[in-house]
C-alpha cells in the first residue's frame, strides 16, 4: 500500500529534479552569455544556480534511496546466506532512515536559525536553501521505511521508473 503512494511521489521528485537541472543549464547559459557577450553578468544567476543544485541533488538522493540506486554493500551481501542478508538489509535501511531523520531534524533547526536572513541577490529567505535538507531527509525516512516493511514481508520495492 505504501508503494502506491511512494512510487508516484518518487517520480514527482525526479520530475522536479529534472526540471531543476534544466533550470541550472538555462541559468548558467544566461550567466555565461551575460559575462562574455554582454560583459554584464546578472547578479542573481550564481545564487539561483546554487539553490537549484541543492534541490536537484537532495531530491535525487532521496529517490536514489527509494529506487535502491544508492551505494550499497552488495558485494558483501551476496556472500552471506539469505536469512542474514535480509537482516543486514534491514539494518542498512534502518541506518539510512536514521541518517535521513537526523538530516531533516538538523536541516529544520538550521532553516529556522537562518530564516530571518535573505539571499541578497534573490531576495528570498536563506531558509529556502535548507528546505531541501528537510524535504529530502523526510523522504529518505519514508523510503527507508518502505524498504524495511517490504523486507519483513519478503517483498521487493519496485523502482518508480519501471
Amino acid at each position: 500500500m505504501l508503494s502506491r503512494f511512494t512510487a508516484p511521489l518518487a517520480r514527482g521528485c525526479m520530475a522536479v529534479a529534472v526540471a531543476g537541472l534544466c533550470g541550472i543549464v538555462a541559468v548558467v547559459a544566461i550567466q555565461v552569455f551575460g559575462r562574455y557577450v554582454l560583459n554584464d553578468t546578472p547578479v542573481w544567476a550564481e545564487s539561483m544556480a546554487l539553490v537549484l543544485i541543492l534541490y536537484v541533488t537532495l531530491l535525487g538522493a532521496a529517490v536514489g534511496v527509494r529506487d535502491a540506486g544508492h551505494i550499497g554493500m552488495e558485494s558483501l551481501l551476496v556472500l552471506v546466506p539469505e536469512r542474514v542478508r535480509n537482516r543486514l538489509e534491514i539494518l542498512i535501511y534502518a541506518l539510512v532512515g536514521t541518517f535521513g531523520a537526523i538530516m531533516a531534524w538538523n536541516g529544520a533547526i538550521l532553516a529556522a536559525s537562518v530564516a530571518p536572513y535573505k539571499i541578497p541577490t534573490l531576495g528570498i529567505s536563506e531558509a529556502f536553501n535548507q528546505a531541501p535538507l528537510v524535504i529530502s531527509g523526510a523522504l529518505i525516512v519514508m523510503f527507508s521505511l518502505e524498504h524495511v516493511i517490504a523486507l519483513f514481508r519478503g517483498e521487493e520495492v519496485k523502482p518508480a521508473w519501471h
